[in-house]
């Protein structure tokens, strides 16, 4: 399969708590706890000039670290880091048009809002909609049904 797909997204903070889970294969309980905390480790080490892409396990992880949270996609090996950078970078454009300047608090007391946003993007594991505004329209359409 020649596909684009990611496995499995996390936004974490540098303490490790998970802001966001969102997995696109299916793990049981046990493997996503071991998932969370492997990632966590291996990209809250590294340090400003190392790339924004590690290899892990038989994939690797694509991040980018805003203010003091983690914005990880695992993808595979010979996906186009690039590609997943910029969809990560869309993402949070996205959260700070939204939120009006996300903070990790916004991730956490409006989890459904940033889960339907996710939603929007990314699709059973692939980028689906990479236009901030039509993603900013749909989600202003759903907030006024709240």
């Amino acid at each position: 399969a020649g596909t684009k797909m990611i496995r499995f997204m996390l936004i974490q903070n540098r303490a490790g708590k998970t802001r966001l889970a969102k997995w696109y294969m299916t793990f049981d309980d046990e493997e996503k706890q071991k998932l969370i905390e492997e990632v966590h480790a291996l990209v809250s080490v590294r340090n400003q000039n190392h790339t924004n892409f590690v290899e892990f396990r038989t994939y690797k992880i694509v991040y980018r670290r805003y203010a003091g949270l983690f914005f990880c996609l695992c993808v595979d090996v010979n996906d186009n880091n690039l590609y997943y950078m910029e969809a990560i970078h869309n993402f949070v454009e996205v959260l700070n048009s939204f939120f009006t300047n996300v903070c990790e608090l916004d991730l956490l007391f409006n989890f459904y809002k940033v889960y339907a946003l996710v939603d929007e993007m990314f699709l059973a594991g692939e980028i689906q909609e990479t236009s901030p505004p039509k993603v900013l329209q749909r989600l202003e359409i759903l907030s006024s049904m709240d």
